[in-house]
């Protein structure tokens, strides 16, 4: 599908907690609810025009299980009216959330509306690790693992096959990550994130409590050789650190899309367009290679080459994932993750691929840059990737 008539209103996220951290108590319902309440107050928006919200979350579990975005319209008092469905493409579902918001948009069943996500890995125990019965079903558990030769892995494990297919060194991997941090706290120094955040107080329950408005993962310096020392987590033979992996995080992110016709009567200004939105799958074990494709399809959509796309973002869910799809398509450095991303910033499951696409959406302004690309792999193979174009 090329997309033509749905736009990007605006886009605002939560500043980035630790696991534990600064926003370990708010529960992810009203976290999210807070965004959305900030992102009506932004733009100006008749909370009562709005067709959808579309929420996306990785763990629906515990406190994130009853379809937290119906939970999250209602706590930030927007009418009962107001519907919210809540979806689950595990890493990618914050920018699914838009995407699908985008198709609703073009097919004209939506005018209005607001694509979003969130995680608080603090509140939602992680889940069990997998094995049959766990995920699998019954029935087909055993011709699934027959099929894969009973290697469904965890990601971390795959995350060094993914080293050993494409070469990465543990020195690649560090130098990667060092290099996220970096960034992201030379973006932060700078102002970069400054008009896409939501503060938040660190008690949800005491206006007077202190407010965060930069990300708590970030590290202004990188030990390089303390790095070095860090034991492996999944393979004793393997490169994949806690230093070179996302931070397990807590955080929220939101964008209201529109039509252009609706943008022309509210008297909104679109700030971007979506020239391509695509989706797919490949190699369940290794996990993340589906990224390579997907990107693939939204160029040939987008009739683009990557040589086109001004600015680059590649979830980094483990170093080796950036560092793949810029081998894979020749990108140069400048333009990958320009103000760093999971590693240092972290990574709340549902709300990552809204949290980057709000980004990358306010660094194409801040650059006067023109297309820029948003790509997420996803646990068991699959990976979405988004185009847009800033106006």
């Amino acid at each position: 599908m090329r997309i033509r008539d749905a736009v990007i209103v605006d886009a605002v996220r939560t500043p980035v907690g630790k696991r534990g951290g600064v926003l370990s108590s708010w529960h992810p319902a009203d976290l999210l609810g807070h965004t959305l309440r900030n992102l009506l107050v932004r733009t100006g928006i008749d909370p009562s025009r709005v067709d959808d919200v579309i929420a996306g979350c990785a763990m629906q579990h515990e406190n994130q299980s009853g379809n937290i975005g119906r939970h999250a319209v209602l706590s930030a008092g927007f009418p009962e009216s107001v519907p919210a469905v809540t979806i689950d493409r595990q890493c990618g579902s914050g920018l699914q959330t838009v995407n699908f918001a985008a198709h609703g948009i073009v097919a004209g069943s939506y005018e209005i509306a607001i694509a979003c996500g969130v995680e608080s890995m603090s509140q939602t125990p992680l889940p069990p690790a997998l094995k049959p019965g766990a995920l699998l079903g019954p029935q087909y558990a055993p011709l699934e693992l027959q099929r894969y030769n009973g290697r469904l892995l965890a990601q971390g494990l795959s995350s060094e096959l993914l080293n050993r297919k494409f070469g990465f060194r543990r020195d690649d991997l560090d130098a990667y990550s060092a290099r996220s941090h970096e960034r992201a706290w030379a973006a932060t120094c700078a102002g970069a994130f400054r008009g896409q955040m939501v503060p938040v107080t660190t008690n949800p329950y005491d206006n007077s409590a202190t407010t965060i408005d930069i990300d708590e993962g970030i590290r202004e310096h990188v030990d390089r050789a303390k790095m070095a020392t860090l034991p492996t987590v999944f393979d004793p033979d393997g490169c994949t650190t806690a230093a070179n992996s996302s931070q397990l995080s807590d955080g929220a992110a939101a964008l209201l899309i529109v039509s252009s016709e609706t943008a022309r009567h509210l008297n909104l200004k679109p700030r971007a367009r979506f020239h391509a939105l695509s989706v797919a799958a490949d190699d369940p074990i290794i996990q993340f290679t589906a990224v390579i494709e997907s990107t693939r399809k939204a160029l040939k959509v987008a009739e683009l080459g990557i040589e086109d796309i001004d600015l680059v973002e590649v979830n980094e869910a483990f170093a080796g994932v950036p560092l793949m799809v810029q081998q894979e398509f020749a990108i140069p450095d400048e333009r990958l993750n320009v103000n760093g991303g999971s590693i240092a910033i972290g990574h709340p499951l549902g709300s990552t691929g809204a949290r980057m696409l709000t980004d990358l959406l306010c660094e194409l302004e801040r650059r006067e840059k023109r297309y820029g690309l948003v790509t997420v792999c996803e646990a068991t193979g699959t990976a979405n990737t988004t185009i847009i174009e800033r106006i």
